[in-house]
Parts: C-alpha cells; structure tokens; sequence
C-alpha cells in the first residue's frame, strides 16, 4: 500500500547578502509552499552562520530547519523551485525515519 503521508525534514541555506527582509522573504516563499502542500510541524530559524567552504564567494549563510508532513511526490517539486530560486545557496530534503 502507498504512503499518503511522510515526514521531511529540510535545511535551507539563503545568502544573507539579500538583507534581513529578503531573506525572511525568501523563506517565507518556501513555508507558505510547504503549508500549502502539506503540514508544517517545526521550524528552526538558526540564524546566520559562518560555511565550511565559501559557496560562489560566500562565506556565510543564514540557515533554517523545517520539519514537515507532505505527499510522497512534493519534495521533489520543492526542491525543482528551490534549485531554481536566487539567493538560495544550499537546499536538503531528508525522509525522518518513522
């Protein structure tokens, strides 16, 4: 039987050169597609850190955790939009173990 429903968690990294307003923007964009689609249960904002290795000459990134229930078929189309949007430095959607 398929699953209706699954638990995702996603770690977004948004360039922080976009200000505080457009970074809030920006992630206000992707948990307003989230709650669309699905069920938000828990976000993290981390706040801005420094990354590893500079990413298009970046060297930080404001960080965020979203914990969420969807469809099995929605994270992929959220990660095509996320891909596709500026300012986004880095994106990853995991499956929570049951």
């Amino acid at each position: 039987m398929a699953k209706i429903q699954e638990k995702y968690e996603l770690m977004l990294i948004i360039d922080p050169n976009l200000g505080e307003e457009g970074v809030q923007e920006t992630f206000e964009k992707f948990k307003g597609l989230i709650e669309k689609s699905g069920t938000l249960e828990e976000v993290e904002d981390m706040g801005k850190r420094k990354l590893a290795y500079e990413i298009n000459y970046i060297a930080d990134g404001h960080y965020f955790l979203v914990k969420f229930t969807s469809p099995p078929d929605f994270p992929r189309e959220l990660d095509r939009v996320l891909g596709i949007t500026d300012g986004i430095l880095r994106s990853l959607i995991t499956v929570q173990p049951a």
